[in-house]
């Protein structure tokens, strides 16, 4: 392994771990309506947890209702109550074959939830990307130690991972407070 193997690696990680608190945060609900928040949702489909995704369709009816419409009719109980009983807090009513969920805005005190676990959310990515560091730093030091590298090379090595990791802190960071703001955001 080389340097640059290290680097590409250790960015493609810190990418990755970017990517995870995008995902993590748009389950996170605001005061809008979007069907990301149903993503994470199970449906026993045949004796099989089903992603409510794969057994019927996730739309938005309006700002604040999203709707899900079950492909096969005998579905409709089965993915209200896995709506339902999520721990999203929302309340899906039937109406014929389509489920309507309502999402009720939020109050001060839950927004402030909210935000606490956004911040716990992107703590946790910047733990990640830390820990991503460290590792690079650690095949660093052993190429060092192998002799394939010059201590040079390896200090400008780490310098780089260094900068690498600030990025990512610094978009962790970003991505943070557009989410705090949009969940504050009345």
């Amino acid at each position: 392994m080389t340097i640059a193997d290290v680097k590409k690696n250790t960015e493609q990680k810190m990418n990755k771990s970017i990517e995870t608190l995008k995902a993590d945060l748009a389950k996170v609900r605001t005061g809008r309506a979007h069907t990301g928040i149903l993503d994470h949702i199970h449906v026993d489909y045949y004796g099989n947890p089903t992603q409510l995704t794969q057994v019927a369709n996730v739309t938005l009816i309006d700002a604040r209702t999203i709707g899900v419409q079950p492909w096969e009719k005998k579905m409709v109980a089965v993915v209200e109550k896995a709506i339902r009983e999520s721990d999203l807090g929302l309340n899906p009513s039937t109406h014929g074959d389509m489920i309507r969920v309502p999402t009720p805005p939020l109050t001060e005190e839950r927004r402030k939830e909210m935000v606490k676990l956004v911040k716990g959310e992107g703590e946790d990515a910047k733990i990640a990307v830390r820990n991503i560091r460290r590792d690079a730093n650690e095949h660093l030091k052993k190429l060092l130690k192998d002799k394939a590298v010059s201590e040079d090379d390896e200090r400008r090595a780490q310098d780089e991972v260094q900068k690498l990791t600030d990025k990512f802190v610094a978009e962790i960071d970003k991505i943070m407070a557009e989410k705090e703001k949009e969940i504050l955001t009345v």
